[in-house]
């Protein structure tokens, strides 16, 4: 009898929950477009404060995507520096060296990225980034999309380097949490 009463009770629970599960995606104009080299969507080149002072083009906007995905290109002007230890509430990030060298921490286990390698950041894991070459560049997707565009947008638009209290006060507001330090590179 309890069974059966589980069962009915679960039951009950999945009309409720299967329109979530069965919506339609947001509509798209069903149009590709062109991202031309050295240049960005809606923003054009997105000029960094705070983590670093790298220049980010938006290739792919998660306005193109219904929020699904958005693509990123990082010119890495910045040698020594790079984002605080963070998780995405939300999101899956993959990043592809395109040219240049990177540490990485992912969780407990440290990386170095040179042209051509990728990683994945698995979204609630903890990770940073430091640039370790003189320049470089990346391309950076998101997968959904979330709110890392309008984050670089926000963190262009300040008059100063934000405080660090600031700074984790603008990663919260964007579906992110600051949870350490930046990552030391020896």
């Amino acid at each position: 009898m309890k069974r059966r009463r589980f069962l009915q009770t679960s039951l009950a629970a999945l009309p409720l929950a299967a329109p979530a599960a069965l919506a339609a995606p947001p509509e798209r104009n069903g149009k590709g477009f062109k991202a031309a080299a050295g240049e960005g969507r809606f923003h054009g080149h997105i000029q960094l404060k705070g983590v670093n002072q790298n220049v980010l083009d938006v290739k792919v906007s998660g306005k193109d995507t219904g929020g699904d995905l958005a693509i990123f290109e990082q010119t890495s002007l910045s040698p020594g520096r790079g984002t605080p230890l963070h998780v995405h509430l939300g999101q899956d990030e993959i990043f592809y060296v395109l040219d240049g060298e990177y540490a990485f921490q992912v969780g407990d286990d440290k990386y170095r990225l040179k042209t051509g390698d990728s990683i994945f950041l698995p979204r609630h894991v903890p990770h940073a980034w430091t640039q370790v070459s003189p320049r470089g560049r990346m391309t950076v997707i998101m997968q959904p999309a979330g709110k890392l565009e309008e984050f670089f947008v926000a963190l262009a638009a300040l008059k100063a380097e934000p405080t660090q209290p600031e700074l984790a006060q603008l990663f919260a507001a964007h579906e992110m949490k600051v949870v350490g330090p930046p990552l030391k590179v020896d």
